[in-house]
């Protein structure tokens, strides 16, 4: 069993909730914090340790790597600090940054319009497309966008993919920061239909567990408000020098081919480039979902 599988096969992944933050005596301007976080020895990253090939363990007790989380360690390296990550869902990653518990968050984040008003984006280093996986023997009963009423739809909730798959009239089926293995399991098995995700990393999961019976619908590759302009990482909207500071970093990195060098190692693909493919269709994301 190679390193990858062994990853896959483990299951719910480690969730390491850790208290850090930044601790300030008496009242702060919003300046001297806006230096202060920039000026930080360490960075407290959000992430989330289970999302193959982004984000993860190869095994329990490994190291956490992946794209993102080694495009951060290049930057902070450029920038001569060290990082320390914390492991969350989606939603506490978002409110880690929000509250200043955490100075970034990367974890394949497309940097849309919604996000701008929240965060501090980060220059895009992704380019992506978005897919559907069904099931082998019945395709999940899935040849259209029409036919995704009523099916299914696996995610975690409050992603932008559990929200369209609720506004095309899918029942949601949310999990909270478990591993592609769980997903890809409970689909086969018809406890679930469909898994929307970025189309890079659900080809490497269904790669990753060959015989799984499930495959990727390639009509039906689509985009939306959210993910289309492509992938980089939040920070807090107030922290506008570190903004600067990583923007500047990331451009050298895609400059001088780093961040290509580990999208090829993990994507086998070089994702710093827009891909050309056939959209089928681009969605507009409600900014709301009742999880239903």
């Amino acid at each position: 069993m190679n390193k990858t599988k062994k990853w896959l096969v483990l299951g719910l992944g480690l969730s390491l909730v850790m208290s850090l933050g930044l601790v300030g005596c008496g009242k702060t301007s919003s300046k001297s914090t806006n230096t202060k976080v920039a000026d930080k020895k360490t960075l407290i990253v959000a992430t989330s340790g289970t999302l193959y090939p982004t984000s993860f363990h190869m095994s329990k007790n490994s190291k956490l790597t992946g794209f993102d989380v080694e495009v951060v360690r290049a930057v902070a390296k450029g920038l001569g600090k060290k990082v320390k990550f914390k492991e969350l869902s989606v939603d506490g990653q978002l409110t880690a940054v929000s509250s200043g518990k955490a100075d970034m968050a990367a974890n394949d984040f497309g940097l849309s319009p919604a996000r701008k008003k929240q965060f501090a984006l980060s220059t895009v280093y992704k380019h992506s497309f978005n897919s559907i996986v069904v099931r082998d023997k019945d395709d999940s009963g899935i040849h259209n966008w029409a036919d995704i009423k009523g099916k299914k739809a696996a995610g975690e909730a409050g992603t932008s993919y559990q929200r369209l798959a609720q506004q095309l009239g899918a029942k949601l089926v949310n999990y909270d920061n478990v591993s592609n293995d769980v997903y890809l399991k409970d689909l086969e098995k018809g406890k679930t239909d469909v898994i929307m995700n970025d189309y890079y990393l659900q080809k490497l999961a269904l790669a990753a567990v060959p015989n799984n019976g499930l495959h990727i619908v390639k009509n039906m590759y689509f985009t939306t408000t959210d993910d289309g302009q492509g992938v980089g990482i939040l920070m807090k909207k107030s922290n506008t020098k570190l903004q600067q500071e990583v923007d500047k970093e990331i451009k050298k990195l895609l400059k001088d081919g780093t961040i290509k060098k580990i999208a090829e190692k993990y994507y086998g693909a070089d994702v710093t480039k827009k891909p050309n493919v056939h959209i089928s269709k681009n969605f507009t994301i409600k900014s709301t979902s009742t999880g239903q």
